[in-house]
């Protein structure tokens, strides 16, 4: 078993100097849960969970914080938990008063001027309360929706630029960066555009902090490879568990129409979710 004392930023570091990556899932109930811990555990690999503001509003917001916490607190295993795209300093402020291990402030939406400004305020709040606490940004947009796509949103073509995402950094202290390099929200029906591997190298690079790749359900897993062989700590996968789950509790419904007991027919998806956590970490770690 890991170390239980051993920081989420040191795990991260680790992963970078190996060519190897942690894993992000994102959940919004206890199934997902168990199912990321479980294919963690079978693994024995530190693992994040991530929880969107909607997804968090839904399985609660402290509460879902007292879980990962006496979960990590009684086994030692290493499971962290990242408060995924929040949009304002307010929600920010709400996970770090909670004691998430990560937060993600969004603000691909506002100017790069608006943006740098409450970035730098989310990571000085963060950092007066818990220096130990991650803060993430991003810089370029790759859209918002965890879902299957009909086709690539407009917008997402754009890269994030070197020289941009060196002056956010400088700019704003964040501990990692999340740009966009051809990766996109949710899963594109026909296949997901190709990564630009050799600009997650460039903006790795210059910036000199841990890479984090969204939207990497879909992948290729030559371009999850590569990206990670090229600066990327962490990967995030959340549509590809949101289908193993749903097709999961569909094909148990279908084959036990008459039970009624949640932790019966629940079982076939969380066991779907797992299968899909633990393949995603074989990839990240080269195993």
């Amino acid at each position: 078993m890991k170390n239980k004392n051993q920081l989420l930023r040191e795990y991260i570091k680790e992963a970078q100097l190996g060519k190897k990556a942690v894993g992000h899932f994102n959940i919004s109930n206890m199934e997902g849960f168990w199912a990321v811990v479980m294919g963690a555990k079978e693994l024995n690999l530190p693992v994040i969970i991530g929880v969107s503001e909607g997804e968090r509003d839904f399985i609660g917001v402290k509460e879902i914080a007292a879980v990962v916490k006496s979960y990590r607190e009684s086994t030692g295993q290493p499971v962290f938990l990242n408060a995924d795209h929040t949009y304002s300093f307010d929600r920010v402020k709400e996970v770090v008063d909670a004691g998430y291990d990560a937060v993600i402030f969004d603000g691909t939406e506002l100017s790069f001027e608006d943006n740098v400004l409450t970035t730098k305020r989310c990571v000085e709040y963060a950092k007066s309360v818990n220096p130990e606490m991650l803060v993430e940004a991003e810089i370029g947009f790759i859209g918002k929706s965890s879902k299957i796509l009909d086709a690539v949103p407009d917008g997402v073509g754009k890269m994030t630029a070197v020289e941009e995402a060196k002056a956010f950094v400088d700019a704003t202290g964040v501990d990692m960066l999340a740009p966009a390099v051809g990766n996109v929200h949710g899963m594109v029906k026909g296949g997901e555009p190709a990564l630009n591997i050799p600009r997650v190298k460039e903006i790795s690079d210059a910036v000199k902090i841990p890479l984090v790749l969204h939207g990497a359900s879909g992948n290729s897993r030559e371009d999850v490879r590569g990206a990670i062989e090229s600066g990327v700590a962490i990967v995030h996968i959340n549509t590809e568990l949101r289908v193993a789950f749903k097709q999961g509790l569909m094909i148990s419904l279908q084959e036990n129409p008459d039970e009624i007991s949640p932790y019966k027919y629940l079982r076939v998806a969380r066991t779907a979710m797992q299968k899909v956590v633990e393949e995603k970490l074989k990839l990240f770690n080269n195993l």
